[in-house]
Parts: structure tokens; sequence; C-alpha cells
């Protein structure tokens, strides 16, 4: 879609400025300067106990002819692990938000040079071994939205791992922007890449957590894993989270799969061909522009939901607010001079510092909920967060 197209050039421009702005409340969002070349923007820290570590894993699903490669050719992944990590997870090196050959290539596709501007560093140590925990810890799926990439909820995915969960995000090839271990990139093609896709890409990550659980290595190239990481992860609590198009294949997942115990969908339009089908777990919605009185995919999608079901719903939020897109844009309209409507445009009226705190605070609070079995926030409106609407 022209939105989603536009959208995502603008998160390449703010990213192209390399400058960022003190958004109060949610912590410090200035650009760390460099003595040569561009200068680095960042990210807001996860607020959980725990140090967070990450590995990315190449995945080859056998099964699946690749659509573009050519005969003989299967589907290709690549995957990122996040982690509760050990507290000396500080001598291992920090991930950039993106890395650095699909980054360019995001910037020369909104018009930028490729060298413009550095990605963000995450709250993950590269490879820090897992923390030690007395039970193995729950597991979380991400699914990206159209043309996206697995980094785009990093805020919201590092604040999971750094509160104890296990979060592998996805890249799903030719709909976004990745890059395998040999540097080979890929960008979004022109095919149609639908729900289903990252669906039936999600379930074949699923076998391959089961893989890591059980002691075993899935990176295609058989790349150590940190140590300690397949006995951190339960099979048993497995939950599943996507922003749009990747809303709506958490449905579908939960559809075919009933390994993933409970969902969310930040702003999903839950249209597919086939539609998604009845759900008798936990799923949550997170609306912004597909609400379910502006699109009746989403109403029919609620009435399809037999288990426990909630609607919130923060005023002032647009399709990407529950994204780092939130925090990353209003950096550019501070070095462009764009005007307060024009932000108000891209982002809404929801201020960023208190849509990263809901970011933080609702997705942690549902599976805290139903992997867990703990936690308030979810039963009513809370006046901590006075733009959040629960709609019956």
């Amino acid at each position: 879609m022209t939105t989603a197209l536009t959208r995502r050039h603008l998160l390449a421009a703010a990213l192209a400025t390399g400058v960022a702005v003190p958004l109060g409340g949610a912590g410090h969002g200035w650009a760390a300067p460099a003595p040569h070349g561009p200068a680095r923007i960042t990210l807001p820290p996860p607020t959980g106990p725990h140090r967070v570590g990450t590995v990315s894993l190449h995945l080859v699903d056998g099964s699946r002819p690749d659509p573009v490669a050519g005969p003989g050719r299967h589907r290709e992944l690549m995957a990122s692990v996040w982690y509760p990590a050990v507290r000396d997870a500080r001598r291992h090196p920090v991930v950039p938000w993106m890395p650095a050959a699909p980054l360019r290539a995001l910037l020369v596709s909104a018009g930028f040079d490729a060298g413009a501007a550095m990605a963000p560093l995450t709250a993950g140590y590269e490879g820090a071994p897992a923390l030690r925990a007395p039970h193995r810890l729950p597991v979380i799926v991400f699914s990206h939205g159209n043309d996206g990439h697995r980094a785009e909820a990093t805020i919201v995915v590092q604040e999971l791992a750094s509160h104890g969960y296990v979060v592998v995000t996805v890249d799903h090839t030719y709909d976004g922007f990745s890059e395998f271990p040999d540097g080979r990139l890929t960008v979004p093609e022109d095919l149609s890449f639908t729900p289903w896709d990252h669906a039936d890409d999600i379930r074949f990550v699923l076998d391959r957590i089961e893989d890591l659980a059980a002691g075993r290595n899935p990176d295609a190239e058989r790349r150590p894993l940190p140590a300690g990481l397949g006995a951190a992860l339960d099979v048993r609590r497995i939950g599943m989270f996507g922003w749009s198009k990747g809303a709506t294949a958490t449905a579908l997942v939960m559809n075919q799969d009933r390994r993933v115990r409970a969902g969310l969908g930040f702003d999903g339009p839950m249209q597919s061909v086939p539609p998604v089908a009845e759900i008798d777990r936990p799923f949550m919605l997170m609306t912004a522009e597909f609400t379910r009185a502006a699109e009746p995919s989403v109403e029919q999608f609620w009435s399809y939901l037999h288990g426990w079901r909630l609607n919130v719903h923060a005023d002032g939020a647009t399709h990407s607010s529950y994204c780092d897109n939130q925090w990353l844009i209003p950096q550019l309209a501070t070095i462009i001079g764009m005007s307060d409507e024009d932000l108000a445009g891209w982002i809404g009226t929801l201020d960023p510092a208190r849509a990263v705190r809901i970011q933080q605070a609702y997705p942690l609070a549902f599976f805290d909920l139903h992997l867990r079995h703990r936690g308030h926030l979810l039963n009513g409106p809370n006046r901590a967060f006075p733009e959040v609407r629960f709609i019956p």
C-alpha cells in the first residue's frame, strides 16, 4: 500500500538524519555524537531487571522452494533470539538495531545516501550466556508488517526479554529487508506475500524453537549458540505478536497451531484469503487505525474470539504507534522543521514518550497474564495510562 511505503520511507529518513531529540518520560533520545561520519541515534532502554542477550539464526526450510532463487533452492529466513542474559553480559558486543547492509538498502530506497546514518544500538549483547533461571522461560514469537523487518518492534522485544521472556523475531524474506551470513541481501520484492506466507514461516520457526529447547542447533551454518540458551526455553508456554500483516499472521498461526497459547495484534487489518477462523485462546487487539468500527474484518475477527479477549485503543495513535517508528520519526521532525500538524499526520497526537510506555507495559501485561498468570493492568482502565481505552 502507498501508506505503508511512505511510512517506511519516513522511517528511513529518520535514520538518515542521524540526530535525535529528547523525549521526556521514556528515557533520552539524543543522538550519540560521532567524531567522524554520521551520528548514531538511540533507542529507549528496557525497564526490566535482566540484561538482554541476543543471537541471530540462519534457518532453511527444506520443505518449501524459494520463490526467487530458482530450482533446487529452499526458503531461507533470518531470525533473532532475545533472552535474559547473565549480569556480566556487557563483555559481549552490543547489537545494532539493524545490520549495516539492509540499513543501507533501506536508506537508498528512500533516496538517501547509503552511509547517512548509523543504526541505533539495542540493549542486546551478542552471544552472551543465557541467565540460569530456576525454571524454563516462556517464549514469544514476533512477525513484522508488510515490507518491514524483524527489528521494527525492538522496543517491545527487548522490554519482554528484560522481564524474563525469550523472544524470537523473524525476517519474512522478500517481504522485508534482511541479510544472510554470507552477505546476501534481500529486500522487498514485487511478489504477492500474504499473511499466510508469514504464518507458514512462523510455524517453521516454532519447529526450530523446539529444536533449540531439545539441545539441537538449527542454524544452517551450525554457528555456536549462547551457553544455556536451549535450556532456557519452555515450549509449553508460547505466545505470539505481530504488527499489521504480522498481526493477521498471528491469528492464522493460532488457527493452525495450538502451540501458540496467546496472541497479540498491533493494529492488524485481519484480512486474508482464506480468512481467519475462530480462536478459543486469549487474544488482545491493540488498535489504532484498523479499529473494529472502521474495519469490518476486524469486527468480524472480534466475533471469532471465543476465549479471553480484549481490545485496547490508545487515543491519538496511528498505524505504527505501537512500533519503533513512534520513537524515531519525531527525531526527523526536529531536524527538517516539520510542523506540528504534519508530524501529527505521521505519528498522530499520541506523545512518543507515552507511546513507548504503552509499548513497554501492555504487551508485557498481556503475556504475564496468560503465560505466567500474574498481573492486573488489564483488569480495566488505569490512571497511569489515561490514553488507553478499553473497547467493549
